[in-house]
């Protein structure tokens, strides 16, 4: 890369770094708005100034936005369009500690990190001077300074470019994505207006190692999905001194956990490259006073990545995984009260309780052929209260519709209700079967093979870490998305997204990031030379051939 380009990609990045922007805070505007005015400074947006605008995120109490541009190329009369992303928030800076004043600081902060005991992997890397620390410097500050570094360099020499480039500059990455939800729509918009005939989305998000002494560049071809497979739980209580006559909803959440948590089994693979396990990010009972009455009511939810998954099948694999979680519990608890008769002298007869395990949208069904419009009623009139209540999040929002319509039902055995809680990230798969797949797949391919450099360069399918990427697409089957609509109770009341704006964008993805480790960490640190250097070249070259 050119020597005067690499230095001003890194004292942007040192700049924007040093602009707070934690997400879900109104700081995050100020970096936003410094980018603003960095776009318009540039001297082709002087001369379209209607090529930069804010878009406001929907219904956002804080009101941020983030920066739509648009940049025309003059040479010859082309359509093609390719759109580059890359977000403006952080994470918080709590666990710097003492050092918290410092986070953004990253010439200062190396020299206070001196100061304090260090890992020694860390310690090696402040050391050599070849790392820049800061919160947000390596995830992702660096990648939107080199989109903003290529967007001037590239209209600069507006006469040569053939095709157009739309950036964006989102808000909230960190949080809910509503930066990017909120200009998906727009993107649909300026395709009509403009006529642009979009070939891929390219983001600079962050790539790390992948394990312990892992030195491989990662450029990922598409992304990973996520989704929040969630589990209402309902037991029967008791007294806690008569256990066996009830059964707890907190032993069959651990049953779950057990069967589900860290299992390999439920990795979603894909052309040989596998999502991690599942894992818990919440598990609780209900109960809201002490006594000594065991729970009625638990849940959990797990957060599950996909490769290949779409959320009909999900649910499917978790049904399954859960019914046997729930028999095998029933079997060993009927075990462990035979070994009780036997140790006390009572009489033995199985206990009573059945494994029940349905999804959501069969409990739905199961109500409403009870109470017909009265759920639909009990629903409606929720969603008003949960609203109101600006303390309940979106997953808090779902298990208060799935309990509010347990309710209903007569049926008040113990059973596990599965549902899905928000968020919902659908994976990208690039398999090269469409033509904008099959060009993206061959121009990253050429770019990562022709590059100069002393790195080992890999292509690899999924970006692995959870990103803005997946909103360029949707599932297209029917029964799909209508799964992930009828087991997330609350989608589009509380929780929505823009699924037919998602669907028509339908477009492949790249991420191509700067090279660092420990984001989200304290630690969080920039490798200066392929961030600065060969990242950007890739980028760029990236952009070009696709434009071709």
């Amino acid at each position: 890369m050119n020597k005067d380009l690499s230095k001003k990609i890194e004292a942007l990045t040192l700049e924007l770094t040093e602009i707070p922007s934690i997400v879900g805070t109104r700081e995050e505007n100020n970096v936003v708005e410094k980018i603003y005015q960095k776009l318009k400074n540039m001297a082709y947006f002087k001369k379209h100034p209607e090529g930069v605008r804010y878009v406001y995120v929907k219904d956002d109490p804080l009101n941020r936005k983030s920066v739509l541009a648009m940049v025309k190329g003059q040479k010859g009369n082309s359509n093609k369009t390719v759109i580059l992303i890359g977000h403006t928030d952080t994470v918080g800076i709590s666990d710097y500690g003492d050092l918290k004043e410092y986070a953004t600081k990253p010439i200062e902060l190396a020299e206070k990190l001196k100061e304090i005991s260090l890992p020694q992997d860390v310690l090696r890397d402040l050391e050599s001077e070849e790392y820049l620390f800061g919160r947000g410097i390596f995830d992702m500050k660096c990648g939107v300074a080199t989109l903003i570094t290529l967007i001037e360099t590239i209209s600069d020499d507006i006469e040569s470019l053939e095709g157009n480039i739309v950036f964006a500059a989102v808000c909230d990455e960190e949080g809910n994505s509503g930066g990017m939800l909120s200009l998906v729509p727009e993107l649909i918009n300026l395709q009509k207006i403009e006529g642009f005939e979009y070939l891929a989305v390219i983001d600079t998000d962050y790539s790390a190692p992948r394990y312990d002494g892992d030195n491989t560049r990662y450029v990922y071809v598409g992304t990973v999905g996520k989704l929040m497979p969630s589990f209402y739980i309902v037991g029967a209580e008791t007294h806690a001194g008569d256990p066996f006559n009830g059964l707890d909803p907190n032993l069959i959440a651990q049953a779950i956990n057990a069967e589900i948590n860290y299992n390999t089994k439920y990795c979603d693979i894909a052309e040989g490259e596998v999502t991690v396990p599942p894992i818990t990010l919440r598990q609780q009972d209900l109960k809201s006073e002490y006594s000594v009455q065991t729970a009625k009511t638990s849940h959990l939810y797990f957060n599950y990545g996909t490769h290949n998954s779409t959320p009909d099948k999900v649910m499917e694999k978790f049904l399954k995984g859960t019914n046997k979680a729930f028999q095998n519990l029933i079997d060993d608890l009927n075990d462990e009260y035979k070994n009780y008769c036997n140790m006390s002298g009572f009489p033995y007869e199985r206990l009573p309780w059945k494994a029940r395990v349905m999804s959501y949208e069969e409990l739905y069904n199961k109500v409403k052929s009870e109470k017909g419009e009265e759920v639909d009623k009990l629903i409606e009139d929720l969603n008003k209260k949960l609203l109101n209540d600006p303390n309940i999040d979106e997953r808090t929002f779902a298990l208060k519709i799935v309990e509010g319509v347990h309710r209903m039902w007569s049926d008040k055995d113990p059973v596990v209700i599965a549902y899905f809680s928000p968020p919902y990230y659908p994976h990208i798969y690039v398999r090269g079967n469409s033509p904008l797949e099959a060009k993206l797949l061959d121009v990253v391919e050429q770019v990562v093979h022709s590059i100069d450099s002393d790195y080992d360069i890999q292509l690899r399918k999924f970006y692995p870490y959870i990103s803005d990427l997946s909103y360029a697409a949707a599932p297209r089957e029917d029964r799909a998305i209508d799964s992930l609509k009828n087991n997330m109770p609350g989608f589009g009341i509380k929780y929505s997204l823009p699924i037919e704006e998602m669907q028509k964008l339908n477009l492949p993805v790249v991420n191509i990031g700067p090279f660092g480790k420990d984001a989200h960490k304290f630690t969080e640190r920039l490798e200066k030379n392929y961030s600065f250097n060969i990242m950007p070249k890739m980028v760029y070259e990236t952009i070009m051939n696709l434009l071709k």
